[in-house]
C-alpha cells in the first residue's frame, strides 16, 4: 500500500520536525511547507495529499487564507493548529470547512490519533479489500472481480466504484461525486459523471443495477 501523504504547514521548523517524526513512525509520508504560499503551491502540484495540518499564524499567507484557497477546489481534510484557543477563531475555522482544531501546545500522540480518526472517517484508511454483493474490490491491486472474473476498469471507473461502495445507501449528488472522485483537477460539466456511470454499469453486467439513478440529483449504490 502506498503511504498516505500529509502536508504539514508551519513556519517553525522545530514544530514541523516534531509532527513529521511522529507521523513518519505511523507510516505516513510527510511533505513540509514553511509558509502559506508554499503550502498552496505544493497542494496543487502534488497529487493525492490525504490530509493537511495547518498552522494559523504564518508569514506571506496565513492559515485562514490557505484554507479558503484550497476549499474552493478540494474537500481534503484540514486540521488547524493555533496558539490561541479563541472561540471566534474556532467558529471561523468550522465555517471555512476545517475538520479539526488543535491548540498549541499539544501532545503529538493526540495529533496522530486525530489524524488517523479523520482519515478513517473519510475512508482513506479503509480496508484494502472490500467485498459487497458479489463484487470484490481490491485497492492495493487496483482490481475488481465480479463473481470471480476480473473486470477491466479505467482509473476513474475504479475510483468511482470505490466511492460508491464506500458510501453505500447514501444519495450522492453529481457535485459531491465530482468533488470527491475528480477532486480539484476537473473543471468541466458534471454530466461527465453520467458517461462514466453508464460505462461502469455496462462493465458490471447485472451488478450494474446496484448503481441507482436518483433523478434530478445523482446516484445511490445499493445492494
Amino acid at each position: 500500500m502506498d503511504r498516505l501523504k500529509i502536508l504539514v504547514v508551519d513556519d517553525e521548523s522545530r514544530m514541523r520536525k516534531l509532527v513529521k517524526d511522529f507521523l513518519t513512525k505511523q507510516n505516513f509520508e510527510v511533505i513540509e511547507a514553511e509558509n502559506g504560499e508554499q503550502a498552496v503551491d505544493i497542494f496543487f502540484s502534488v497529487k493525492d495529499i490525504a490530509l493537511i495540518i495547518l498552522d494559523v499564524m504564518m508569514p506571506k499567507m496565513d492559515g485562514w487564507q490557505v484554507c479558503r484557497e484550497i476549499r474552493q477546489y478540494s474537500k481534503v481534510p484540514i486540521i488547524m493548529l493555533t496558539a490561541k484557543s479563541d472561540e471566534k477563531d474556532e467558529l471561523l475555522g468550522f465555517e471555512l470547512g476545517v475538520d479539526e482544531y488543535i491548540s498549541k501546545p499539544f501532545s503529538p500522540k493526540i495529533l496522530v490519533a486525530r489524524v488517523e480518526a479523520i482519515l478513517r472517517r473519510t475512508n482513506s484508511l479503509e480496508e484494502e479489500v472490500t467485498e459487497v454483493g458479489g463484487i470484490i474490490l481490491d485497492k492495493a491491486a487496483h482490481q475488481v472481480r465480479i463473481e470471480g472474473e476480473i473486470i477491466d476498469l479505467s482509473i476513474k471507473e475504479f475510483e468511482l466504484l470505490s466511492y460508491f461502495i464506500a458510501n453505500q445507501g447514501v444519495a450522492l449528488s453529481r457535485e459531491r461525486i465530482l468533488n470527491n472522485v475528480w477532486n480539484y483537477d476537473y473543471f468541466g460539466d458534471a454530466r461527465t459523471i453520467d458517461t462514466h456511470v453508464k460505462k461502469l454499469r455496462s462493465k458490471m453486467g447485472s451488478k450494474g443495477d446496484y448503481i441507482k439513478t436518483i433523478w434530478g440529483m445523482g446516484y445511490k449504490f445499493e445492494v
